[in-house]
């Protein structure tokens, strides 16, 4: 699985004008599934976005993971389901997503990823797969980040 990770102050997606997921102080994680990835793809992405050391520590250096945050009533990732990750561009100016997953499959890895994440202990809240979302973010840093797992 391969994942667009965005540290953020707010970030929310709506679908057909309607918030469907939020997060406050966090991280904005657009992900996608390989054709060949299992379950264990996404246990592996899930454990390394969870202990991603992306927040600043009190002398400014990235070394805070999720879990090192302060609690807050707002969840703490917005997890957004975007089979265009995989999209490649080297040889034409159309993006090919050959090595997306099919839908179901990917469909399966997304909920196994947002199950694998919330048994670690964070609160995550969702797009709704396959939908066409509206993403809205305020990126703090910004620190944007490709994270594969």
């Amino acid at each position: 699985m391969r994942s667009v990770v965005q540290r953020v102050e707010w970030a929310r997606v709506s679908v057909n004008g309607e918030v469907v997921g939020r997060c406050g102080p966090g991280l904005l994680v657009l992900a996608a599934a390989h054709r060949e990835d299992t379950n264990e793809n996404a246990a592996r992405l899930a454990e390394r976005l969870v202990k991603l050391r992306i927040f600043n520590d009190e002398a400014g250096k990235m070394n805070l993971a999720l879990g090192d945050l302060a609690e807050s009533v707002e969840p703490r990732m917005l997890l957004i389901s975007n089979f265009t990750v995989y999209g490649e561009t080297a040889k034409n100016r159309r993006p090919s997503f050959t090595e997306s997953a099919p839908y179901d499959e990917g469909k399966q890895r997304f909920e196994d990823l947002v199950e694998e994440i919330r048994s670690r202990g964070v609160r995550c809240e969702t797009g709704i797969f396959g939908a066409d979302m509206q993403v809205e973010l305020l990126n703090d840093g910004p620190v944007t980040v490709i994270v594969e797992g």
